[in-house]
């Protein structure tokens, strides 16, 4: 089944909702950065987060990014999505050992340990808009709660999930976010509250065959849920040799200068991808100043 995002309304439009089901987007960023188990699920929750959060943004060209700095072994991520639902991100670090943590499960927390997350978007305006949270768990679902609430003041509840096989490889991923707007009735709050505190994981969930429709009517059935768009995501990188080759022109004369002086081919990896591209040292000499 390819990924897809669905979009949703509930409670005469006071609630609005996202979720997503991302096996295939989380297990292709798994394959391009051989990731340990622990750092496949920090990543492949990302993915997921902020491929519905790219799912909000209205531009054709608007970009969001995701970084967060950490001081656990992880180190940090990158994640980058538009709007039309395609993802791509990186590891700082992809292989990561540590023992499950006190529920059994892979301990994403102590992968991150303390940090900052930066939420970066890019509308087409003079200047990104730049949100930055100080990491509450480490568990990528509780500290893009967390952020949604203090940077954009928008009250929401994400539930993210990666269950990974025993081979290494991806078994489920996908998740949820609900978010109240200003003219929610108290009552509503009240129930949607108790309802999110008592559901199953995502992980748990998707296992069971839920598809993201059936999440969200497992969370909000009682309200009235009406599904507004399905949208494909996956994990798409967009690097090429050309803007490779733009970046490499950027360099000063004298680096340019110290790389052609070897005369041997250099080989240069996108980081999102980890795609090869090769440039001899004629290509260097072109692309010299």
């Amino acid at each position: 089944m390819n990924d897809y995002i669905v979009r949703a309304t509930a409670a005469d439009s006071s609630i609005r909702a996202f979720a997503i089901t991302s096996k295939n987007m989380v297990e292709e960023a798994r394959v391009h950065h051989d990731t340990s188990p622990v750092i496949t699920a920090a990543l492949g929750r990302l993915l997921s987060g902020a491929s519905m959060m790219g799912s909000m943004m209205k531009g054709e060209k608007d970009l969001l990014t995701i970084q967060i700095e950490c001081s656990g072994p992880a180190k940090g991520f990158t994640v980058t999505a538009d709007s039309t639902g395609h993802v791509k991100g990186f590891p700082k670090v992809p292989v990561v050992d540590l023992p499950l943590n006190k529920n059994g499960k892979l301990d994403v927390g102590g992968a991150l340990d303390l940090g900052v997350m930066s939420v970066i978007k890019d509308l087409g305006l003079k200047e990104p808009y730049v949100g930055q949270t100080v990491l509450q768990t480490g568990e990528i679902a509780e500290d893009l709660t967390y952020y949604f609430a203090t940077s954009e003041q928008v009250p929401s509840a994400v539930g993210l999930g990666v269950l990974v096989e025993r081979d290494g490889s991806v078994k489920q991923a996908g998740g949820f976010i609900i978010q109240l707007m200003p003219f929610t009735p108290d009552d509503v709050i009240d129930k949607l509250e108790k309802k999110i505190s008592e559901i199953k994981s995502v992980t748990e969930m998707l296992e069971e065959g839920n598809t993201p429709e059936q999440i969200l009517d497992i969370v909000l059935g009682e309200f009235g849920v009406e599904i507004t768009d399905t949208i494909p995501t996956a994990f798409r990188c967009d690097c090429s040799k050309e803007r490779v080759s733009r970046a490499l022109a950027t360099l000063n004369r004298k680096d340019m200068d110290d790389l052609i002086k070897d005369d041997e081919p250099i080989e240069v990896k996108c980081q999102f991808c980890n795609q090869a591209y090769e440039f001899t040292v004629d290509d260097l000499k072109a692309l010299r100043k």
